[in-house]
Parts: structure tokens; C-alpha cells; sequence
């Protein structure tokens, strides 16, 4: 991790009260959860323990789900403080949370992504994307010459011209990543509405909510669509042993792996801090951590954690986690006044 001088500000943030909070049997934050903000968490941990007076945060991957699982546990120090999470926390989850004592919870969104589409550096040119061509790629059910059909696509020259003569082989998040839900929501669906295919299963009898569900089914033969259940290390190496191999990632992944990676623009735009902060590029969605309440002032340094993450210093648009893709929040200072007045899900300030 980079070595960084922060500013009196961010620091004073997080020793304040350093000094005022009782032992406790466990004295470190535990946070859980998105991979994809697993690197900027790594960051802030490493520089919290090192500025401060608290012993640095133990920081988890397993995805966004699996985090906001273990959050919602229930309460007290066998459970964990943060959840880190590459979309917003569901009502389901929040209503699972509740029935386990975590009534009080203050989500913190630290920024935004950007979903990238990335393959071998020396492998065949897959350098611009639509929606449809993803669809068209991995579908369950597609159209062909106007019927809706199994996928029959082996080549990504099958449905567009313009896009390689190769085998077709996809890497996408598992179901339990936060990227996931927004590959769906902005990609599949899009792509399943552009070519068609939802109004024709409409047309054949479906409700719009059935088909909106059958576009996200995505392809199980011949292994063209793979799921990838661990973090982007996994879709890298899968990408590494096949030169035809397409990769989810988030920006901030790929913006660190360029020497292995190529990316491909979407829309016709090329994934980068800016277009994503203008909202220019498609894919991008904003990126959070949750905390729980009720571990505030019973688990030293919880709060100053959170605050310390969302200081100007290190989440700001000159801060150390913009070096790693992290797009800076045009509503920053508003999170941390949420920190510092502990508001939690459901109050206004």
C-alpha cells in the first residue's frame, strides 16, 4: 500500500477520542464484504492503524451479500462493525437485520465505479461493446431472424460483424456480488430490451415482470458464460488461461492490472474517473459501507474509522483513493456530516 502524509484534519477525525473510549475484549473494527471495495478499505485500514492511536481494522472480501449476511447477524462483538458493499443494502436484508437486533444502521456511500469489460492484452480485439452484443453473448433465451430461441451463438461474429471471429467466454460475478445486480440492471436488461428479445417474450405471453426475470437468465452450455463466486483475482487468472476470455471487473481492478488487460469501451464510451464522474459511461454504480450503530462507542475507533474513510483527505477527488479509481462523491461533505451526527437509515438531518 502507498505511504501517505494526511492532513491535521483527518487525523484530529480519528484521535480525538482515542483516549476516551474503555478497553474492550475486542479493540479492533471488523469489516466484511465487496470485493470491489475491498482495495480502498485495504488503504484506509493500513492508514487508520498507522496515523492513529487505534490498532488497524481487519478488512474481509467474500462479496457484497456475504458481507451484509455476516453484518446482519445480529449485535455484539462476535459479529462484525462494517459491511463494505458495491450496491445499496436490500430491503429484505435490512428487514433480516432487524429480526436480529440490528435496528440502527448508517449507510455510508464513499464514491462511485465503473464496470469495465476487459480481455487479454495480446488477444483478439474486443475493443467496443453495446449492451446487446453481452446479451446477444450470453443470454439463456435470445432472438434469431425474429424467433426467441435457445442461444445458438458460439462466436461473437454470429450476431455482430464487427466484433472477433472467436469463441465466445465470459466471466461474470456470481450472484453474491454487488457487481453482479448491476451487470443485470445495466447491461443484460438493456441489451434483452435493444435487441428485442423482452418484447418478443412478452408478445408470447409473459408478464413484464416474468420477462424482465428471463433477462437476466443467463446461458449454461458449453461453458461460454462461467460465473466467478471470488474476488477479480479469480476472472483474472480464468482470463490469464484463455485468450479469448471477456472479464467483469471494476474499474478500479483494471486501472491496476493494465499491464495484463485491455479494455473496451461501452457505448462507445472508454471507461476512466472522468467519464464515469460526468456520468458519461453506462456502467458505473455508486459504492458503500454500512455501520452498525449500536457498536459505536463499545468497539473502539468504529466511528473514527468511518469517518477517517470519508475525509477529504483520503476519499476527496485529490485523495489517495482516487489514485485507485475511486470516482470522489459530489456529496461528500453531506456523508460525513451523517457520521458525525451517527444518522442512520431512515432519519433525516
Amino acid at each position: 500500500m502507498p505511504s501517505m502524509k494526511l492532513a491535521a484534519s483527518a487525523l484530529a477525525i480519528a484521535a480525538a477520542s482515542a483516549t476516551t473510549v474503555a478497553a474492550q475484549s475486542r479493540d479492533n473494527v471488523q469489516v466484511a464484504g465487496s470485493s470491489t471495495v475491498l482495495p480502498y478499505a485495504s488503504i484506509v485500514a493500513e492508514a487508520f492503524g498507522e496515523n492513529t492511536d487505534f490498532p488497524t481494522p481487519v478488512v474481509e472480501s467474500g462479496g457484497s451479500s456475504a458481507g451484509l449476511k455476516r453484518f446482519c447477524e445480529g449485535v455484539g462483538e462476535n459479529t462484525i462493525d462494517v459491511a463494505n458493499a458495491s450496491r445499496a443494502i436490500r430491503d429484505s436484508e435490512i428487514e433480516t437485520c432487524a429480526e436480529n437486533g440490528v435496528s440502527d444502521i448508517i449507510e455510508v456511500r464513499i464514491g462511485y465505479d465503473g464496470i469495465v469489460f476487459a480481455s487479454q492484452q495480446d488477444g483478439p480485439a474486443f475493443d467496443a461493446f453495446v449492451p446487446s452484443d453481452i446479451f446477444n453473448a450470453i443470454g439463456a433465451k435470445v432472438l434469431v431472424d425474429g424467433e426467441l430461441v435457445d442461444n445458438p451463438h458460439t462466436s461473437w461474429a454470429d450476431f455482430n460483424s464487427d466484433l472477433p471471429d472467436a469463441e465466445i467466454a465470459m466471466f461474470i460475478p456470481g450472484t453474491k456480488h454487488g457487481t453482479r445486480e448491476v451487470f443485470e440492471e445495466q447491461v443484460l436488461l438493456t441489451g434483452c430490451e435493444d435487441t428485442g428479445a423482452m418484447e418478443a417474450m412478452i408478445e408470447g405471453g409473459m408478464s413484464e415482470d416474468d420477462a424482465e426475470d428471463a433477462c437476466l437468465d443467463v446461458r449454461t452450455d458449453g461453458g461460454h458464460s462461467v460465473d466467478i463466486d471470488g474476488d477479480y483475482t479469480e476472472t483474472l487468472a480464468r482470463i490469464d488461461a484463455n485468450p479469448n476470455g471477456v472479464g467483469v471487473f471494476g474499474l478500479a481492478f483494471y486501472e491496476n492490472n493494465q499491464d495484463a488487460l485491455k479494455v473496451a469501451t461501452m457505448s462507445g464510451v472508454a471507461p476512466s474517473t472522468e467519464t464515469i464522474a460526468s456520468g458519461e459511461y453506462p456502467v458505473s454504480r455508486p459504492l458503500f459501507f454500512y455501520v452498525k450503530k449500536a457498536h459505536i462507542g463499545v468497539i473502539p475507533g468504529l466511528k473514527e474509522y468511518a469517518q477517517f474513510f470519508v475525509a477529504d483527505e483520503l476519499a476527496g477527488p485529490d485523495g489517495p483513493l482516487s489514485n485507485y479509481g475511486l470516482v470522489a462523491d459530489p456529496e461528500l461533505a453531506e456523508t460525513q456530516q451523517k457520521i458525525a451526527d451517527e444518522v442512520t437509515m431512515g432519519e433525516s438531518m
